[in-house]
């Protein structure tokens, strides 16, 4: 099982709206410095889940999603990365 403290949530933005929004919880084990974002954009989009897999993406959640998951209650804006975390590990992820 992975750890909280061998991961990290990364957010990429594509623009200004919580859609244009993404949060990635990574294997600090496989990417120790996060993924890099300018080497994906050279991968095939074909196969950009699978560049996202192998670079150690645990879960990606839009920005909506993450909305949704906070409104709710399932979650906290204040300590995103461990709530996240917590539900991947509810789920079987990690």
């Amino acid at each position: 099982m992975t750890k909280l403290e061998q991961t990290t949530l990364q957010v990429f933005e594509f623009g200004d709206t919580p859609e244009d929004t993404f949060y990635c919880l990574v294997d600090l084990r496989v990417s120790p410095h996060g993924m890099d974002l300018q080497k994906m954009k050279l991968a095939d989009p074909r196969n950009i889940d699978l560049q996202f897999k192998e670079r150690g993406c645990l879960l990606m959640l839009s920005g909506e999603e993450v909305e949704e998951i906070i409104r709710r209650g399932d979650a906290s804006e204040d300590n995103l990365h461990e709530s996240i975390y917590k539900l991947a590990s509810e789920e079987g992820i990690v």
